[in-house]
């Protein structure tokens, strides 16, 4: 599984969470009829929204991801496992996240509705790392062996 695959996925995991937990949110801020809690939580949604696209910024993950991918070494075969599996055994934490934070919205309705604006933030910032991943070709050993060979031209 590439790096940009695995960022693209890990966004787009986020942002759903981040649309469940929101609408978990709405149904458990409803059922307690607390005002003040909702307008709490949309503040604190907007909020997040403008850190999340301010940390997202295209020359801000460009700074952040040049040090990991400039020291990532080369391999020169795939990975053993199946590219789901590298991704579930990543992304495992972030859905746990969400069934925790979405299991405590029926007791406690604040904490899907901090754990929303958490997922925003987070989707949000790390919706342009992708990008930050420079495109270059590269030559993987054994495929060629020493320097490229001479052409001589044919006897006249």
């Amino acid at each position: 599984m590439q790096y940009k695959d695995l960022l693209r996925g890990t966004v787009l995991l986020v942002a759903v969470e981040a649309t469940a937990l929101g609408a978990i949110s709405g149904i458990a801020l409803n059922n307690e009829g607390d005002d003040v809690l909702a307008a709490l939580a949309l503040v604190w949604w907007l909020i997040a929204i403008a850190i999340g696209l301010l940390m997202g910024r295209p020359d801000r993950a460009a700074r952040a991801l040049r040090d990991p991918l400039a020291a990532a070494r080369t391999s020169t075969s795939l990975p053993s496992e199946a590219p789901a599996s590298i991704a579930v055994a990543r992304l495992w934490p972030i859905a746990l996240f969400a069934a925790v934070a979405g299991g405590l919205g029926a007791v406690f309705p604040q904490v899907p509705a901090i754990a929303t604006g958490a997922a925003l933030l987070f989707a949000l910032a790390w919706r342009r790392r992708e990008a930050a991943e420079p495109i270059k070709l590269i030559r993987t050993p054994g495929l060629m062996r020493g320097d490229a060979p001479t052409v001589h031209p044919p006897p006249p």
